[in-house]
């Protein structure tokens, strides 16, 4: 069985390579963002957890064999003089440049990734909430491979009680899910609500689905938000 395993594994890394995907985060938006990643436990961290991207930059990471994890982006971030300590006004990861293994404080839109080497699975989700449009467009890949586009801005149509705004006021920044702007259980598929039977799109989450058709509004919305592809790279695109 052993020698079995052994030649699987050899067989698998002659195919894939010793990498499963090579990212690249694209900023498309106007503005400067600051890309987080968490890698999932025992997975390795990506791009050191956090980088600066400016309007049209891009930067690509080979992920390993087995990675699993997220990216999302951070925006209206400031740091002092030595680039590392600060703070960002949706996606925060604790005042870090560099996130080192801490997520982003939500809402934020989320691309997330698993890859076992023979299929990768990959969604966009809204669950937590929105703070700007992102997209996954895979590359190379075989199967499937569908692209995952969230391209409008939910900050210009997110409800009042979920919007969350700059400095407290102002323009709004992020749009935060039911679940998060309200914690009830009907809303974040616990308690008893913890069925796919039971727990239903609100009229919140409806609006996240209407303006991004292919990303999780809400925890079961599996059906139409969960791709694979086998073999592909992956280019995801802020704004």
């Amino acid at each position: 069985m052993a020698s079995w395993l052994l030649f699987l594994g050899s067989l698998l890394q002659f195919f894939t390579g010793s990498k499963a995907a090579v990212f690249t985060l694209q900023n498309r938006c106007k503005e400067t963002i600051w890309p987080g990643a968490l890698s999932g436990a025992g997975h390795d961290l990506l791009i050191n957890g956090g980088l600066q991207l400016k309007p049209n930059e891009k930067t690509s990471v080979a992920a390993p064999l087995g990675w699993a994890g997220r990216f999302w982006a951070r925006s209206g971030c400031t740091f002092d003089q030595s680039g590392r300590q600060g703070n960002c006004a949706t996606g925060d990861c604790g005042g870090l440049l560099q996130c080192s293994g801490t997520g982003g404080t939500p809402p934020a839109s989320l691309a997330e990734f698993s890859l076992d080497g023979l299929e990768d699975f990959y969604d966009v989700s809204l669950v937590d909430g929105f703070n700007m449009p992102i997209s996954i467009i895979p590359s190379g890949g075989r199967g499937n491979c569908s692209a995952v586009k969230c391209s409008s801005n939910l900050n210009l149509q997110c409800p009042e009680q979920l919007q969350v705004r700059a400095n407290g006021g102002g323009d709004t920044v992020a749009c935060k899910s039911a679940c998060l702007a309200f914690g009830q259980p009907q809303f974040c598929c616990t308690g008893v609500y913890n069925n796919p039977q039971v727990c239903k799109p609100s009229h919140y989450s409806e609006i996240f689905k209407k303006a991004c058709p292919t990303a999780y509004s809400y925890p079961y919305d599996d059906a139409t938000s969960v791709f694979t592809c086998n073999g592909a790279n992956y280019t995801i695109i802020f704004c």
